[in-house]
């Protein structure tokens, strides 16, 4: 693919464009330690910022980044180098520039100065410092440049309300979002990008923060000013732990595809970010060649919201805890999110049906993903005293310190509330709150030891008790790993740490229930076995290639491709249904995880597992 270097904005209006990926990435896996600035390798070690654009270039990338996004004088000056921004700056293009040869164009990146923190600052306070980062990079002469990863939209007009009148080079303005659909500061993309037009942007479009499926999904939701010119560059998915090690999980050939359903909602500048190689951005490339742009077709139809469900009384009822009920019976543990909003009610409509839908318990995430949902204490305190519902709660190790973990659990006892899943807890940086800091004063492990302690009447401090606590704790388990011993291994020494039973991850395979069956059965404690009903195409795509822990079976991924709409959802019953019939001859603890909040298809579940069940125990001599 070749530019002929007319003007981006010309080039755009008739040819798709290749974007580069992300730099520091590749600096890193070039050796560059974590921690250090990674704009002043333009000064120490400009050979190895050279090799991450030449690898991209050679990977078929036609716009390359200058290693600039943090190179502002609020962001130097964390190393002592904010009397460095004009060299810095001015070094970087020519390194790109040198990489680029002849027919790809250089963009001058310049990030976010508030860069995911808690906005403290008056935001004109950050004129001089994008003027100055502006300037340099002008009169080092690139072809664009291209301001992203700003999540507060009202930080990218200022820049844009600087940067405009310096000069007349296309400006690419990229917001990036914790959510799809709507900025940190409260903005809907389909208000925002209207206003980044107005303000003087050339190009509009997403970056960072979100993996493919929900970039995509933005594009899909949101109504684009006429005439735009839209770029895309999300992350390599979502960033978790496998096997050990941190990692993006999006494959090349999963980018390739996306490439080309954002070709199709208009997008003509596509790359990548976080996470993302030159393998990755070779497969855009790939997957583009020969391709044309499409018009932009704007969506005109709304998603209607659910229809409320009114409560209705559920007398309170005495029942043994799940570790003693899944010993001698079949026994289901229903999760169900706590809603992102202000209103508890249509969250405990749901919390009544699944109840009467036969679930032994229903589970409640502790902000999951790292995203603010609402208190599961209070939540599950609702649940329990107006509803006679047992809750089951998540407590993460990120939020609290131990001295907020232990008074977290004295509030529960308080509360009657004894069933709780000790998880690790996904990095604050990942979620809606990337400013946040992520606590982790211990571990699973630990914490799961230290709940056990208050049961022996003992604090965390050491400290007697006057009582004894009586939690039931429990703990995860990834399947979806390629080495199951080092997983069984490390579940082995939760179990020796004193967890009552284990809940895991979602299966998409009959022989992975085997394989979970045969590995742990040796453990001694209840395993519930994870089962989440898929309910579109895109959403099986999304859980196999982007969300951590999560592994979908070729035969789940195929069937989800052939249907769209209500049979999709229906589909994932079925297949939900079929993964059921083998869980229950292995399983007594049955784990549906509810998606989307819709309880309908967790409810029609746990129907079909009490029939399945009763077969089972029927057909046993």
């Amino acid at each position: 693919m070749t530019t002929s270097k007319q003007d981006l904005r010309e080039y755009l209006q008739e040819h798709l464009l290749v974007g580069d990926g992300a730099m520091a990435t590749q600096l890193h896996a070039l050796g560059a330690p974590v921690g250090v600035s990674f704009e002043e390798l333009c000064l120490s070690n400009p050979r190895v910022v050279h090799e991450v654009h030449a690898s991209y270039y050679q990977a078929g990338a036609r716009l390359l980044e200058t290693n600039t996004f943090s190179a502002n004088r609020d962001a130097l000056s964390r190393y002592g180098l904010e009397h460095k921004v004009a060299r810095i700056n001015r070094l970087a293009v020519a390194i790109a520039r040198e990489a680029a040869k002849d027919d790809a164009y250089v963009a001058g990146s310049i990030g976010s100065i508030l860069a995911g923190r808690v906005k403290k600052k008056v935001l004109d306070e950050y004129r001089d410092q994008y003027e100055e980062q502006a300037i340099a990079l002008l009169h080092a002469g690139v072809d664009a440049l291209i301001l992203e990863t700003f999540l507060d939209l009202e930080e990218l007009l200022l820049a844009i309300e600087v940067i405009r009148p310096l000069t007349d080079v296309p400006v690419i303005a990229q917001l990036a979002t914790l959510e799809v659909g709507r900025t940190r500061d409260g903005y809907s993309l389909t208000d925002a990008f209207p206003q980044l037009k107005q303000a003087g942007a050339d190009v509009i479009g997403l970056n960072c923060r979100l993996g493919p499926a929900e970039i995509l999904r933005s594009f899909e939701s949101t109504i684009f000013p006429d005439d735009s010119l839209l770029s895309a560059f999300p992350n390599a998915g979502r960033l978790g732990m496998t096997d050990g090690e941190y990692a993006f999980k999006s494959s090349p050939d999963y980018f390739a595809e996306s490439a080309l359903r954002l070709r199709d909602q208009g997008v003509r500048l596509i790359g990548g970010c976080c996470g993302t190689t030159p393998a990755h951005v070779k497969a855009i490339a790939d997957a583009l060649a020969g391709q044309k742009p499409q018009a932009r077709v704007n969506p005109t139809i709304a998603l209607a919201e659910r229809p409320h469900i009114t409560v209705q009384s559920i007398h309170e009822r005495e029942k043994p805890s799940i570790v003693e009920r899944v010993k001698t019976a079949t026994t289901i543990i229903v999760e169900f999110d706590p809603p992102r909003d202000l209103d508890a009610e249509q969250f405990l409509d749901g919390c009544c049906e699944l109840h009467k839908a036969g679930a032994d318990a229903i589970t409640l995430a502790d902000n999951s993903l790292a995203t603010v949902r609402m208190s599961n204490m209070a939540l599950g305190a609702l649940m329990k005293t107006r509803h006679g519902i047992d809750p089951l709660l998540h407590i993460a190790c990120r939020d609290r310190n131990l001295i907020g973990q232990q008074s977290h659990l004295m509030g529960l006892h308080a509360l009657g509330i004894d069933q709780i899943l000790v998880i690790t807890g996904d990095p604050s940086r990942f979620g809606d709150l990337p400013g946040a800091s992520s606590v982790f004063d211990v571990t699973s492990f630990d914490l799961i030891r230290m709940v056990k302690q208050l049961n022996e009447g003992v604090s965390f401090s050491g400290r007697p008790l006057k009582q004894k606590a009586q939690f039931i704790v429990g703990a995860a388990f990834n399947p979806n790993v390629r080495n199951m011993a080092a997983a069984v291994a490390r579940l082995e020494k939760k179990v020796e740490a004193g967890a009552d039973y284990i809940m895991t991850q979602p299966v998409y395979d009959v022989e992975s229930i085997r394989l979970v069956h045969e590995a742990t059965k040796h453990i001694g404690i209840p395993v519930f076995i994870g089962i989440m009903p898929l309910t579109s195409s895109r959403n099986a795509e999304f859980l196999h290639n982007e969300v951590p822990g999560i592994k979908l079976s070729a035969e789940a991924l195929e069937r989800m491709k052939k249907v769209q709409g209500p049979a999709a959802r229906q589909e994932g019953i079925a297949i939900a249904k079929e993964l059921l019939d083998t869980a229950v001859r292995y399983f007594n603890g049955i784990y549906l995880i509810t998606p989307f909040n819709y309880y309908d298809m967790a409810a029609d579940l746990i129907a079909y597992v009490r029939q399945q069940s009763a077969l089972v125990k029927t057909a046993q001599p």
